[in-house]
């Protein structure tokens, strides 16, 4: 899953119960089984300080998934401040007063006027043209020199050292549009030591090495973005697609807004958003769940929360004429659409959903058959629903590479003609439950993992409310008919609702 993807599919009950207790068995939901429900796997629980706790036992292996995740993106970024959350992510690694040190109290007293400088420094830097570059100057030398000395003071990477040399796998994290993700699997005997590192590290943060971790994050977007033309026609695709929401900012953020973020807005930021209420913990794995929830209760119940503020969001105005843009640049064409629709747990979500799966779901779906494989228009194809987050009204989108001589042009009307075949022609029964099943199936496989279990209670807790929106999931869209899709497909597969974004191959000299 990417950063900006909508977030994993869900279960019904009835699958989930299937995986828990014949793992060996993929295919098949019996009814003779249904009364079994993931909800009695599941240990919930709410701290005293608002910290949503999801636990499941699983003696599968002698290993623990464990994610926590925080209700803050990107589109909570404030104004003139894109960015905020995924340089916060990065800083979070940095280590807290116990962790990534040599002695705090002196480290802390050269941090103070890293802080002084860099805040000068940028203050200056702010003028633009009017800066006085002597003092550009000699504020970089003065900060240069100070962070020189704070290295003295710090322990590189010591959160990845401590979890590398204790059996973690799979250790990373994530900052999207909606949730910023920390992850690690771990032996089952460690459950405390993560416990006591993440207790620590959303209680005592240090934002140290804050004004070399900036430049490497615009250093990052240079490569990851600025470089990479695909990437930034969808920068720009969602920058046009989106006129009020918050969807419109990109994740790593604006170049001009990333150069001016500082440490005191993300001390604040942290503490708005990672605060206990704002925040969910799944565990699934070897563990016993009296035990590690009196472990959970030791570590993170300290940990004091914070009054969340009001979050009022734009409401995106109704788009009422097609939105067209396009990105010059050396690389081969690229096309990219998108439609505006609700989200979850809007039945129509689920409607697209199947309408995702029957366009682009595998060899045998819609797009493959007819333009890649059929036609030969295309190099691929793929539909996706809910770009690029689910907390708000968002798109479904189809992107694509023509094929050479083939134009993106050609591509574009050939998609069209499959999105006006869904609206004028009924999907045939069989189709429809042969797209079910894949979506059943593929979750299932998901499941497997300890993981992937603890991914999705989590995601879906701290989206939704609920973890249990996966539990009703197969059974909704079990209920998608024919006559759905084509009433979905008429009211938003239309053009005054699209935007299109083309990557135009830069002519030679």
């Amino acid at each position: 899953m990417n950063q900006s993807s909508k977030g994993p599919k869900a279960l019904s009950f009835r699958c989930v119960t299937l995986l828990l207790v014949v793992a060996a068995l993929f295919t098949v939901c019996p009814t003779a089984l249904h009364a079994y429900n993931l909800e009695d796997r599941v240990q919930r629980v709410t701290l005293e300080n608002g910290l949503r706790v999801l636990l499941v036992e699983r003696h599968t292996s002698p290993t623990v998934s464990l994610y926590i995740r925080h209700l803050v993106g990107a589109a909570d970024d404030g104004e003139g401040k894109t960015g905020a959350a995924h340089l916060l992510e990065h800083m979070l690694f940095k280590g807290t007063t116990t962790i990534g040190t040599k002695n705090f109290k002196e480290e802390q007293r050269v941090l103070k006027k890293i802080r002084e400088a860099g805040t000068a420094l940028d203050r200056e830097r702010m003028k633009g043209a009017r800066a006085d570059e002597a003092e550009v100057k000699r504020r970089v030398a003065e900060l240069k020199e100070l962070q020189s000395e704070a290295k003295e003071w710090v322990i590189e990477n010591e959160i990845d050292r401590l979890y590398s040399e204790n059996g973690a796998a799979d250790l990373n994290a994530s900052t999207g549009q909606d949730v910023t993700t920390y992850k690690v699997s771990l032996p089952a005997n460690r459950v405390e030591l993560w416990a006591r590192i993440e207790a620590d590290r959303m209680t005592n943060p240090v934002l140290r090495e804050f004004y070399t971790e900036r430049d490497v994050v615009i250093e990052e977007r240079r490569q990851t973005y600025e470089s990479v033309p695909s990437r930034k026609l969808m920068e720009l695709f969602l920058a046009t697609a989106f006129t009020a929401s918050p969807y419109r900012r990109p994740i790593i953020g604006w170049p001009s807004d990333i150069s001016f973020l500082t440490p005191d807005y993300l001390e604040a930021f942290f503490k708005q958003y990672h605060s206990p209420n704002n925040t969910v913990i799944a565990i699934v794995g070897d563990i016993n769940t009296a035990k590690t929830l009196e472990m959970v209760k030791k570590y993170f119940g300290p940990v004091p929360s914070h009054k969340l503020a009001g979050h009022h969001v734009t409401e995106e105005p109704v788009q009422n004429g097609e939105k067209r843009t396009e990105l010059v640049a050396d690389a081969n064409p690229y096309l990219a659409i998108g439609w505006h629709k609700p989200t979850l747990p809007s039945f129509e979500d689920y409607v697209f959903d199947v309408i995702e799966a029957l366009l682009s779901k595998g060899r045998t779906s819609r797009l493959h058959r007819s333009i890649v494989q059929g036609r030969q228009i295309a190099e691929e194809v793929s539909a996706a629903n809910g770009m690029p987050a689910a907390r708000y009204p968002n798109l479904f989108m189809v992107t694509g590479t023509p094929r050479h001589p083939h134009t993106a042009e050609e591509l574009e009307q050939a998609i069209y003609g499959e999105i006006e075949r869904l609206k004028k022609e009924p999907v045939k029964k069989q189709e429809l439950e042969k797209i079910i099943n894949q979506l059943r199936a593929e979750f299932i496989r998901d499941l497997s993992s300890n993981s992937g279990l603890a991914s999705r209670l989590s995601y879906y807790e701290i989206i939704t409310g609920d973890y249990r929106y996966m539990t009703r999931y197969v059974e909704m869209i079990e209920k998608v008919t024919p006559k759905d899709i084509m009433a979905a497909a008429k009211k938003y597969l239309i053009e005054e609702n699209r935007t299109v974004a083309v990557l135009v191959k830069k002519e030679k000299p």
